[in-house]
């Protein structure tokens, strides 16, 4: 997951960077950090957290400048919590750079053994830290590209870290005078530019951009690396892929729903999967309960679809913070209705449809079904607005291993025993690939076990636990 920002070109930059972080909460619970360079020096600000509790008034005062960029962590790779909190700060041949980066690279491990082997040093153990560790071992121009006088000295290191890195990558740079924004060859991950008079942004999602009253620009391509600096925009092209790989789990479940990334609004693409599922799908209910909030943009879809009434018979809690004392399974069960509770007046006696955007393990779909239930609901049907998950995923999202993805173990019936429902229906992955554009173009290797970019068993298990 994780999320990150950028800006260019406005005083207080450190202000805007923590907004505009702030608006992509959603994409990383576990950390936030803020660089900002007033074009003499690079000051950072990481804390373990979310973003509105862990940043306090005080940690901005002192790292004012006109350029920052910022970042939220859910880990994938390295250990969770503050340590591998970003943007990471390191002094490079190209001076001092500051970085932060949504995916994950498959050749992690290897890579990092081989600076190893070579001397280099690692302040941390997430693979973010490799854009930095390459900076200075070499030189390289991508065949065809003529470097801009002012990029001549910093482009060739830059360029030549890329050509070792494999994997998925929307990525920012922080010098003290400039910001670069790269995104990898597949494109699996998103990255947008925005603009805000004469500042430049850059977000994962648009909806970055929302809450400081920016526009939308454009996304940043697949294989292009774009500098900002006082003198300007410039953009290269230094890889392309024979195809695209965006992640259609950003539709099904990351990203908000009213963002648009991957040429495409999310809200669109989360009803017509609503509408989608609807069509393939004739059991007899009376309201359509969408599990919030992710739950809720396919329920309309297909909610309308069928003429059956939708209704909020599950009210979220939205003001939950962690829950830290969990020693027994009836105080864990706690946390789930501490985020959810059951509506008896639209549930009681009622045929029950409940959508929900996936089911990766069962074990909370279980809870759900137990409390609608006990709400007086005389039939639950779950409907899952994606197909089943059945594959790990290796490029920036946490999922279980395959022994832990409870499609993998079980069928749709035995799975809809265990959550405790009269019906399971999935979203088929026809249907699914129906709705995006041109589904060739995305990665949907968590739901069909097709991987676009090869990787080594070295990446299967690459997050350590605190």
């Amino acid at each position: 997951m994780c999320g990150i920002f950028g800006i260019f070109g406005v005083p207080h930059a450190e202000k805007y960077a923590f907004y505009g972080i702030y608006a992509l909460q959603h994409r990383g619970h576990e950390s936030v950090g803020i660089a900002v360079s007033d074009f003499e020096n690079i000051k950072l600000v990481r804390k373990a957290g979310l973003v509105l509790s862990a940043v306090k008034r005080e940690d901005l005062e002192g790292v004012s400048g006109s350029l920052a960029i910022a970042h939220v962590r859910y880990a994938t790779a390295g250990r969770s919590g503050g340590f591998n909190a970003q943007p990471f700060l390191k002094r490079t041949i190209i001076g001092d750079v500051a970085v932060a980066h949504n995916g994950n690279l498959v050749n992690f491990k290897s890579l990092k053994e081989e600076l190893l082997s070579q001397g280099e040093s690692f302040d941390y153990d997430s693979d973010t830290e490799l854009f930095l560790s390459l900076l200075g071992k070499g030189r390289e121009v991508p065949e065809g590209i003529v470097l801009h006088p002012e990029d001549e000295e910093i482009l060739p290191y830059v360029f030549y870290a890329l050509s070792r890195i494999k994997g998925a990558y929307s990525v920012l740079f922080l010098l003290k005078d400039r910001l670069i924004a790269v995104r990898d060859p597949y494109g699996f991950r998103p990255l947008l530019m925005g603009r805000l008079k004469n500042a430049i942004l850059f977000a994962s999602e648009s909806c970055a951009f929302d809450i400081l009253g920016a526009e939308l620009w454009r996304e940043v391509k697949p294989g292009e690396l774009v500098v900002v600096d006082r003198k300007g925009i410039r953009s290269y092209l230094f890889s392309q892929s024979q195809r695209k790989a965006m992640c259609i789990f950003e539709f099904v479940y990351f990203s908000k729903p009213e963002s648009f990334i991957f040429n495409d609004w999310v809200y669109g693409i989360r009803k017509r999967m609503g509408e989608v599922l609807a069509l393939e799908d004739d059991v007899p209910a009376d309201v359509v309960v969408p599990v919030p909030d992710s739950g809720i943009v396919p329920a309309i879809g297909y909610a309308q679809k069928r003429g059956i009434p939708l209704e909020l018979g599950l009210i979220r809690n939205h003001y939950v913070g962690r829950s830290f004392i969990e020693p027994t399974q009836e105080l864990r069960d706690i946390k789930v209705l501490m985020k959810l509770n059951p509506n008896p007046y639209v549930l009681k006696d009622k045929r029950v449809v409940v959508t929900d955007d996936s089911l990766v393990r069962g074990t909370t779909s279980k809870k759900i079904v137990s409390m609608l239930r006990r709400a007086g609901a005389k039939e639950v049907h779950m409907r899952i607005a994606s197909p089943p998950v059945i594959s790990p995923c290796y490029y920036g999202i946490d999922t279980p291993t395959k022994e832990e993805l409870i499609a993998t173990k079980f069928s749709v019936e035995e799975i809809a025993k265990f959550i405790g429902v009269d019906s399971l229906k999935y979203l088929s992955l026809e249907g699914l690939r129906g709705c995006v554009e041109d589904y060739k173009q995305f990665c949907d290797a968590c739901f069909s076990n097709e991987y676009p970019l090869e990787f080594k068993p070295e990446v299967e298990r690459i997050r350590e636990h605190s």
